[in-house]
């Protein structure tokens, strides 16, 4: 069966880091595309970074570029996403998720995913 399980986050002061991951079962992630999307209170989901299999391109949306990194871990069949320079608006829930079409590159349009990951949450404050 199919499942992706997100997990590393937590608390941070602003400027701090975490390091996301999002482990798969049931299937080989390096043949699928998974993004990562994050959702803040009151706010519809929105696209953070994603992952295409095979050379592994990778995207990210503007307000992330230069602070967050997208890589795969083959042997672990797991996906990270290292969260640096983190800012007060980046509090949200993070959700992993896979495109079950074989080697497609990804985009990060919420409708080209099929599976998803149970979130985890990732609150920045001082």
């Amino acid at each position: 069966q199919l499942q992706l399980v997100e997990s590393g986050g937590g608390f941070v002061h602003p400027g701090g880091s975490l390091r996301l991951s999002c482990a798969a079962s049931g299937f080989n992630l390096d043949y699928y595309s998974i993004g990562w999307f994050r959702q803040a209170p009151g706010k519809e989901r929105e696209g953070v970074s994603c992952i295409s299999p095979g050379d592994g391109r990778t995207y990210y949306t503007d307000s992330v570029k230069g602070r967050f990194t997208i890589s795969r871990d083959n042997a672990k069949n797991t996906v990270y996403l290292q969260i640096d320079s983190l800012k007060p608006e980046d509090t949200a829930v993070y959700y992993c998720a896979v495109n079950t079409v074989q080697f497609r590159l990804c985009w990060l349009n919420i409708y080209d995913y099929d599976y998803w990951g149970q979130g985890t949450q990732v609150t920045v404050s001082s």
